[in-house]
Order: structure tokens, then sequence, then C-alpha cells
């Protein structure tokens, strides 16, 4: 049975009131009238609806919450910062005392004040009608550390960070700079580098940031392997891509690391390669990267379609712009009917057709050569299509990776300037001139869209490298015995550009000294500053009957008349003694004893059309000398020079090199040219023969005596020793021939002591020949070339030098 449960005091005052309600309904008409129903509503409206016990408190004794829509920010306080002014702070708010309180205001401002990186926490609440801005500062960076890094440098890993000390302290800098830190040991091979940042809490709200470093062994490159490949065998193409297999022997080798960068070059590289030698339908189908279960080896596998080789059948071309017609542009192509297809000769092309194009007025052209396959006879038909192009302009010029040298270093060398004309092929010529500087290990130039349509931005990117060089060479000659030379070389001395060299040659009778510092670009132009300063002792010895004391100083400059040809001008002043003349010695030394000074003003102009002004494997150059001596000095002659040669790609690797030099000097106003002035034929410009060894000699006395004019000519044949270049061995063979005579002499002079008379010079314009073999190694110590010689066509009184040797290291 269900209880009813006792009625409480309130439900029985609510029972009594509806009583009586209904009690003046049914009566009131006839008793009260109309007003009793009125009273009657509202009384039931107040208790059908009871008010609270307090109508200005809720529950708990609050004040009720304001109305948002119609309450104003009476005050905005800050609270909680302490290196920052609240005035600042202020700034950041979009709200001001006044405004209304809007939560979509509210949530930009705070969004504002985290976005300054100021601010480990923000929050912005409100307290009555006052908006408080409550803040956490973010730390100021004390130092930052570096703890078990022995691989890398603290100083370079430093570089690499966007944190600085005094800088601000953020967790989404500190994540930046670990992945960057864990990018750069990757690129150095080690994958497996751990890498933690913490903090260290220091007063005043300080912290130092220490980056611990567990770096692991580097993960090196085990093996790569060819798939496809039927043409070139996988020792070759693993001598034209980058990356090197481990090998023991490599103590300081950095190619056998993985670095996915250089893999992605690696393709590149595979496919120009191919592309050069007539393979137009070459594709890389895939480069798959296998890790070793031990994680200490990667394995690289190329998976390639070579295609078939394509000839050249024809090559025209179509203009759209009647004033560049084929028969003015076809000089400008490489390339030609019959040969193999090649497509560095196609961009070759394209390069010399939009410059002539420019040359002509026309800077937007655009040049674009359309190959048609006859997939049947695997021939060619190329056709150049000369076309107008849309009007593009560079906007601006983008440079990255460069920690150590200066962006104008960089930017001199674009033929591209902000504000230009947009051009494709100068592009490409720029990023091949900022490679030649030899300052960086990889090069990367790209453009993409600018800010407006017809805009565009360059960007270049760059890796860097050593650019000293610490040398150290010797060799053996029978005149001279043994001898030493070192040498130290900074090509971009301070991330300037500028080249400082310094070299010392010694041996038992010779020293020589050189040191020399050269601006490429003087006061910002094209116009390169040079300045030699130089000193020669050669004493005495059972090979010389004399002792000679050279100082001198250069300085010259030289500038480029075009992309190819450049001119250089130099001016010498030097004082040239000789003495300590032995009694035994020729007479015609005898009679140069003494002091003399000269000053030379000479000239070069130079033409060079090389693949790489460092490491050429085909083109030209031609360069041409002059000097004359006098200009109020006691010396007076005219000497010129003039070389030229050339590299042409045989077969892929084999590199066949031609060049030639010669040279002629005569004195003015009756003077004979003295013996330092003269020419002298042997050593590095004639392996086979000691330095003057192949020219005028003194029979009496043994003394050489130089030559006033020569000539000389190499052919020579550069390949690899071994199937791969992983042990960094390579020979040639090469061939040198050549002469050196026309001294002129003092009929008068005393005749040689112990001669009958003075008819003791032994020259003779006969033809010298010789030929050798020799080798490169590249070593931990840096490359050691090895050169081995022997004469095929001498006199009897030649001086030969059977073997020559050099090494160096770069740092």
């Amino acid at each position: 049975m269900r209880q009813i449960a006792p009625l409480n005091a309130a439900s029985q005052v609510r029972r009594y009131l509806k009583l009586v309600c209904w009690l003046l309904v049914v009566l009131g008409p006839c008793c009260f009238g109309s007003g009793v129903r009125q009273a009657t509503a509202a009384t039931d409206d107040a208790a059908a609806n009871p008010a609270p016990a307090a109508a200005t408190k809720t529950s708990e004794g609050k004040n009720p919450k304001p109305d948002a829509k119609h309450d104003k920010i009476a005050k905005i306080r800050v609270i909680g910062q302490q290196r920052i002014e609240a005035a600042t702070v202020l700034t950041y708010l979009d709200l001001q005392p006044g405004d209304e309180f809007d939560q979509h205001v509210i949530d930009r401002s705070l969004k504002k004040l985290f976005d300054t990186g100021l601010f480990a926490d923000v929050d912005l609440v409100r307290e009555g009608n006052d908006l408080v801005v409550k803040l956490v500062e973010n730390p100021i960076i004390n130092r930052i550390l570096f703890d078990g890094n022995s691989k890398l440098e603290t100083d370079k890993l430093k570089q690499e960070l966007q944190l600085r000390e005094r800088a601000i302290y953020t967790k989404s800098k500190v994540q930046a700079d670990l992945e960057r830190l864990q990018e750069i040991y990757r690129r150095t091979g080690r994958f497996d580098a751990e890498i933690v940042p913490k903090i260290v809490t220091l007063p005043q709200n300080r912290v130092d940031l220490v980056f611990e470093i567990k770096e692991n062994k580097a993960t090196l490159i085990g093996g790569i392997r060819f798939i496809g490949n039927n043409r070139f065998n996988s020792s070759i193409l693993r001598s034209i891509i980058q990356t090197r297999e481990s090998r023991w022997w490599k103590l300081l080798a950095t190619e056998d690391n993985y670095d996915p960068d250089r893999v992605n070059y690696d393709r590149d590289l595979l496919r120009r390669f191919y592309l050069r030698n007539g393979f137009a339908d070459f594709r890389i189908l895939s480069s798959a990267v296998e890790l070793s279960p031990d994680r200490s080896r990667f394995y690289i596998t190329f998976t390639i379609e070579e295609g078939e080789r394509y000839k050249v059948a024809a090559v025209t071309i179509d203009s759209a712009i009647k004033e560049l017609t084929p028969d003015n542009m076809m000089p400008f192509v490489r390339t030609q009917a019959g040969d193999w297809y090649d497509a560095a000769a196609v961009d070759d092309s394209v390069e010399g057709l939009t410059r002539q194009a420019g040359t002509l007025g026309y800077a937007f052209t655009i040049i674009e050569p359309n190959i048609d396959r006859d997939r049947a006879h695997h021939t060619l038909a190329i056709k150049y299509s000369i076309k107008p192009g849309p009007k593009v302009y560079v906007e601006r010029i983008n440079i990255t990776g460069n920690v150590r040298t200066f962006d104008y270093v960089i930017r001199r060398e674009f033929r591209l300037a902000e504000g230009d004309a947009f051009n494709g092929t100068l592009l490409k010529r720029s990023e091949q001139r900022i490679k030649d500087l030899g300052y960086f290990a990889k090069v990367e130039v790209t453009n993409r869209p600018g800010s407006a349509p017809d805009l565009t931005i360059i960007e270049a990117r760059v890796i860097e490298q050593s650019t000293g060089t610490l040398n150290f060479g010797g060799g053996y000659a029978t005149n001279n015995g043994l001898f030493l030379q070192t040498g130290m070389t900074e090509r971009n001395f301070g991330g300037t550009g500028q080249t400082v060299n310094v070299n010392a040659q010694l041996s038992a009778v010779n020293q020589q000294y050189d040191l020399s510092y050269t601006e490429p670009y003087f006061l910002g132009r094209d116009l390169s500053l040079s300045v030699n300063v130089f000193r020669i002792v050669q004493t005495v010895d059972t090979n010389q009957s004399y002792a000679q004391n050279t100082n001198g100083l250069t300085i010259g400059t030289a500038y480029s008349l075009s992309e190819e040809v450049r001119h250089a001008i130099r001016f010498t002043r030097k004082s040239d003694q000789i003495s300590n003349v032995q009694s035994t010695a020729s007479t015609y030394i005898l009679q140069q004893k003494g002091t003399a000074q000269s000053a030379i003003l000479g000239q070069d102009i130079t033409w060079t059309r090389l693949d790489s002004n460092i490491s050429p494997t085909s083109g030209l150059y031609v360069s041409v000398g002059a000097d004359y001596a006098g200009l109020g000095a006691n010396i007076n002659y005219l000497r010129s020079r003039f070389k030229t040669g050339g590299y042409y790609p045989i077969l892929p690797r084999l590199i066949g090199n031609l060049r030639m030099e010669a040279g002629n000097i005569f004195g003015l106003s009756n003077q004979l040219v003295r013996i330092n002035d003269r020419f002298f034929l042997g050593g590095d410009n004639f392996r086979g023969f000691a330095v003057g060894g192949a020219g005028p000699r003194d029979s009496c006395s043994g003394d050489v005596l130089g030559a006033n004019r020569y000539w000389v000519g190499t052919a020579e044949l550069q390949f690899p020793l071994t199937s791969s270049d992983e042990l960094g061995l390579s020979g040639r063979v090469f061939n040198d021939v050549g002469t050196s005579s026309g001294l002129n002499l003092n009929p008068a002079a005393t005749p040689t002591a112990g001669c009958a008379n003075n008819n003791s010079v032994v020259q003779s314009p006969a033809i010298r020949d010789s030929i050798g073999f020799g080798f490169t190694i590249i070593s931990p110590l840096g490359p050691i070339r090895l050169d081995f010689a022997t004469p095929l066509l001498r006199q009897p009184s030649d001086a030969t030098q059977s073997v020559l040797f050099s090494f160096g290291q770069k740092f």
C-alpha cells in the first residue's frame, strides 16, 4: 500500500491559496465585481511562478553575469609580465577600454599575443567589467651548449641553429633547430644520431639550452647496383654518379655516406650521361634504398631502361621572327647531322641561339628544340623553333645555404639582375658560373612564379665545401737532384671570393717564394686586381756556376670583353742580380754579372669555351700575350706568347687533350736578352727533360743559357686504370714534342775558360720528342701525381728528368 508523504508548510499554503481562488472565481462576480477577477488572476500567476527568496543574488550568493551585449570594458589590466612593458602588450590587443566584450575579438587578440613568440602561456579573462591579461613569459636563452658531439664541431652546429644566445626561447624554434641538426647528421651518414634538447632553469627567467647528442656510427653505402644496363657496365655507371661505395681505404671520404639529396643528384647525372651519348629514350624507373638489418649499411639499386641509341638525321631552324633568319642563326647551332645525339650539344645550341637573339635585341625570345624520333631507324630530326616569348622580369634573387660565403660573391656571378628580362639560358649560364667558382659542393639555381604573372623569383641553393689547399710536391732531376715544393692557397678568403696564395720551392740550389693576393671584383665591378710579391734565390752548385737573386712585384688587372673573352693587363717591377760567378762559368754569364732593373708592361687576351674551368672534359681555349720591357729601366725587350688547347671526349671516361704553346723574345735598342728573361724548356712544360734541359747550353761550362724562342706541343689521353673509380686511380699516356733555340750572343765575348774559342755554345733547332705515362691516386693525403717520361729525340747536350711527382691536401 503506497503511503502519502506528509505536507510541508509551503505545500499547505499553496493548497490554501488554490482553495481561496476557487471560491473567488465562483463567488466573485456576484459579491465583489470585476476587480476581484484581476486580483485573482494575479494571485494565480504568483502561485504558479513563486519568486525566489532573494531576487538580487544567485543561489551561490554572487552577482548575476552581466549581459555581454551591452556591457563595456572598464579597464584592461596586464599581470605576469617581467621584461615586457604592459604598454607593449596592449599594442597587440584589438580591444581597448570602452569597447564591448566581444568573444571573437578577444580570441583574435589571444592569438596575436601567442604569435609574438614572447609568451609561453596567455589567458584573457573577465573580472567584473575588467579584462585581465594573464601572461607567462618565455625565458631568455643564456647559453646554447652541445654535449657529446665529436664528429661535428660545435661552431658548425651553432651556425645551423635558428636560435641564438640572448634570444627568446620557444618550443617551436627548438623543434625546428632539432630537425635541422638531425638533417645535418643525416647528411654526414649518421642516421642513428640521437639528439635530445634539454633546458637548465636559471634565475631571472633565463635558461641554458643543451643539445645532448649521441652520434653513433655512420651509416655507410654498402653497395650500389644497376639493373637494366646493357650498353655500359656497372663499374662505368658507378664512376658517373657522385655517391660511392664505402671502402676501408677511404679514410677521409664523405661520398660513401648515404645522402638522399645526393642520390637524387645521381639520378640526374645518370640521365645526363645517357642523353649525352645518344640514348634519347633513357629512363630511370626507380632508385631503391635498403637498410641492412644491423642498420650499418645502405644498399642502393638503380633500375634503368636504356633504350636505343640515336643519330641526328637533320637539323633545321624555324623562326617566327623575321630578323632571325635560319641562315643567320645556324652558325650558333652545335648539333650536326650524322652525329650521335647529344643532349648537352642541344642545350649549348639553345644557349648560343638565345645569346645571339639577345644580341640582336630580342631579349624575350623563346627557343625550343623539337625532336622528332624515327624509332624504326633510330634517328632524330631536330628543329629549333624561334618565337617571341612572354615578357617576364626577375622580381628578386634569393640565395640560401651560404654559411661562410657572402651573398654578393654569389650574386655577382649571375648573368641576370633583379629587374632584368628573364632568360632561361642566362639562368643556366649563371648556375655554371657559380659552380666554376669551386666554393660549393652543390649548386642548384631554379626559378618560381613571382607576386605577379609577369614576375619570377630566382632561387639559388648552395652547399659549401673546403676552399683551402695545402700542397706538397717534389721531384727528381738529373741536374738538380731532389727538390721540395710546398704551398698554401685559400680561394675564398674570409668568404669574400678573394684568393691568397703562398708558395715556396726549396732545393739545395734553388729557393723560390711567392705571395699573391687577388680580388676578382675590384670596386664591385667585373675587374680583378692582383698583387704578387716574389723572390728567387739560386746558389752555385755543380750544375750552375753563378748565383742569381731576383726580387719583384707585379700588379695586374683583368676584365671581360665578352662572355668568352677576357683581357688582362699587368705591370712588373723587378731587380735581377747575378753574382758569385765562378771562374769556370760561361763567358756569356760573366758578361751579365751585376744588377739590372726591369719595368715590364704586359697583356693577355684569352678566349675560352670549356665546359668547366675546373675539370674540363670538352671545349677549346686560346691565349695570346705580349710583354714590353723599358719604361725608364735599363732592360729593353719585347716578348710574345701563344697558348691553345682542347679537350675531346672520345669515349665515356676517356678524354683526349691536345695543347700547344710558343714564345719569342728579342732585345730592343741593340740590347741582348738577359738569361733570366729567356725561355727554359723542360720540367712541367716538357716532360722527360730537366728545366732548361732541352735548349742552348755552354758545352765547356755546362751552364744552361736559355732560348729566345721555343714551342712545345702535347697530346695526352686520360683514362681510368680500374674498371671502377672506387680506388680513385686514373692514368694517362702522353707525347711531348718541341724545341727551343735562337739564342743571340755577343760575338766579341772572351772564350769561356777551358775553351779554345767562343764557339762553345751548343744550340740546335732540332725537334725533341718524349713519351711517357703517369697516374693519379686520390688518397687520404690528397691527389698524388706521378709521371714517368723518356726522350725519344734529344741532343747530346740535353739534360733529362725521368720522374716528376706531386701531392696535395685540401683543408
